[in-house]
C-alpha cells in the first residue's frame, strides 16, 4: 500500500558485515574455461556456475550510496513533499517553494532514496546470506532491524508527546504493536510515517527465506527472480489480496535488480542477468511514474527515471568491481548510521522544525536538523544498536542450540 510514503503515520532497509578485503588474488579469478565474451559462465553440465569471487570484501562504496540516499529522504520529508508545500502547513507554516524554492526543487526528487535503498538491500541480503544457514539469516535480521527500531520507537512517541501539533499520535495498543514490526499485517498505523518501508522489507526476507532454507546457488536466485517478478506482473490484475501481499509488487523490482547485481558481482556478468536487470528497470520506471501520480505529486516523471537511473548505474559500477579501490574508512559509519537515521528523521524532525521555523533561515535549520540527527544516530548506533545486538546474538543463539539439542533428545 502506498498511502503512507509521504504524510500521514498510518501503514501503507540492511547491514553487511564481510571479512576483511581480500588480495588481488583473491578477489578475482580467471574467467572460467569455456566462456566467451561474457564473463563468469556456466561451468560444466549440472554444475551452478563458478564464482569470481569467493571472499566478501566490505563494499565501501554501497556504505557511501546508502549515506546519500539517507541524505535524500530526509531533505525530501523536510523540505520537497506536497505536504510541506501547503498553505498553510504544521511543519513549515508557508509553502517550501516560497521558502526556499531551489531546495525544495531538488527535495522534491529525494524519495527516489527509498527506492535505492531497496536495490542496495537486494544486493547486500544475496551477499550475506552467502553460504549461511537459515538459522544465521534469521538472527542476522533481527539483531540487525530491532534494536533500533525499538529505540525510535520510544523517542519518537516522546518527542510527538512533548511537541504536539504536527503529528496525531497512536493509543498505547497501536504503539506497543508497532514494537512486533508487523504492525502494517494488522492494518495498525506507524508510529513513524517512514516505517512503511520496514513491511516491504520484511516480505522480502520471508520471500528469499524460502531460497535460504535450500542453500543459495546461482541458478536458484536467478529462478528466484523470474518467479518472483512474474508474480509481481500479474498481482496487480488479478485481484487476489494474498497475491499482492505476498508478491509486493510496490517493490519487487527494486529488490529483484539487487540481486541481479549482486550476481554479477559474485559471478560475473552474463546476457540472462542483464536481461533481468532491464527488465526490473523497465518495471521500476513505471512504478515511479505511478508513486508520483498516487503519492509524490511535486516531482517529474523524466526527472525521477533519470535520478533512478544514474543510480543504478552507480550500482552496476560497484557490481562489476569499479569502485573496489574505494576503501575510506568513514564511509564504514556512515553506512552504519544510516538506518538509525532513517528511523529516526521523520516525525520528530518535523515536529522540532515546527517549533524552531521562525528563529531562523529555513536552509540553515535543515541543515542543522540532519546534523543533530546524524549525531543522534551515531549515539544510538553505538549505544543501542551495538551492546543490544551482542545480547539478542547471544541469547538467540543460544535458544536455537538448546532446541537443537531437545529435539535430538538431549
Amino acid at each position: 500500500m502506498r498511502g503512507a510514503r509521504n504524510g500521514t503515520l498510518t501503514s501503507t532497509r540492511a547491514d553487511h558485515g564481510h571479512r576483511p578485503p581480500p588480495g588481488p588474488s583473491e578477489d578475482r579469478r580467471a574467467r572460467p574455461p569455456g566462456a566467451a565474451r561474457w564473463s563468469g559462465t556456466a561451468s560444466a553440465r549440472g554444475q551452478d556456475r563458478t564464482p569470481l569471487r569467493r571472499a566478501r570484501p566490505r563494499l565501501y562504496a554501497v556504505d557511501g550510496i546508502r549515506l546519500i540516499a539517507a541524505l535524500m529522504v530526509a531533505l525530501h520529508h523536510y523540505a520537497g513533499t506536497d505536504r510541506v508545500d501547503r498553505a498553510p502547513n504544521p511543519i513549515w507554516d508557508r509553502p517550501a517553494s516560497d521558502l526556499m524554492p531551489t531546495v525544495f526543487r531538488l527535495a522534491s526528487y529525494g524519495w527516489i532514496g527509498v527506492e535505492i535503498f531497496f536495490v542496495i538491500s537486494g544486493f547486500v541480503i544475496c551477499m550475506s546470506c552467502w553460504g549461511r544457514t537459515p538459522r544465521q539469516f534469521f538472527v542476522s535480521r533481527v539483531i540487525r532491524l530491532y534494536p533500533a527500531y525499538w529505540f525510535a520507537i520510544a523517542f519518537t512517541t516522546a518527542v510527538l508527546a512533548l511537541l504536539p501539533g504536527v503529528w496525531e499520535r497512536l493509543g498505547p495498543r497501536e504503539t506497543l504493536l508497532n514494537l512486533t514490526m508487523l504492525q502494517a499485517g494488522s492494518g495498525v498505523g506507524n508510529v513513524d510515517g517512514v516505517y512503511w518501508t520496514l513491511w516491504s522489507e520484511l516480505r522480502f526476507y520471508l520471500l528469499f527465506l524460502l531460497v535460504v532454507v535450500t542453500g543459495l546457488t546461482y541458478r536458484k536466485v536467478v529462478v528466484f527472480c523470474c518467479a518472483w517478478g512474474a508474480a509481481a506482473m500479474l498481482a496487480p490484475a488479478a485481484g487476489l489480496p494474498l497475491l499482492d501481499l505476498v508478491a509486493n509488487p510496490d517493490g519487487a523490482w527494486y529488490f529483484i535488480a539487487g540481486l541481479a547485481l549482486y550476481l554479477m558481482h559474485r559471478f560475473g556478468q552474463d546476457l540472462l542477468l542483464w536481461g533481468i536487470l532491464g527488465m526490473s528497470w523497465l518495471m521500476a520506471q513505471r512504478e515511479l511514474g505511478t508513486r508520483i501520480d498516487e503519492v509524490e505529486h511535486v516531482s517529474g516523471w523524466r526527472g525521477s527515471v533519470a535520478i533512478y537511473t544514474a543510480f543504478l548505474l552507480v550500482m552496476v559500477a560497484v557490481a562489476l568491481g569499479a569502485t573496489d579501490r574505494v576503501r575510506w574508512q568513514w564511509l564504514v559509519t556512515a553506512g552504519a548510521l544510516t538506518y538509525p537515521f532513517y528511523l529516526l528523521h521523520y516525525a520528530a524532525g518535523t515536529a522540532v522544525i515546527s517549533r524552531l521555523r521562525d528563529t531562523m533561515d529555513a536552509r540553515l535549520l535543515v541543515v542543522l536538523v540532519v546534523a543533530g540527527f546524524l549525531a543522534l544516530s551515531w549515539v544510538v548506533h553505538r549505544w543501542v544498536e551495538r551492546p543490544l545486538a551482542g545480547m539478542l546474538k547471544r541469547g538467540l543463539d543460544s535458544s536455537f542450540t538448546r532446541m537443537r539439542d531437545a529435539g535430538s533428545g538431549g
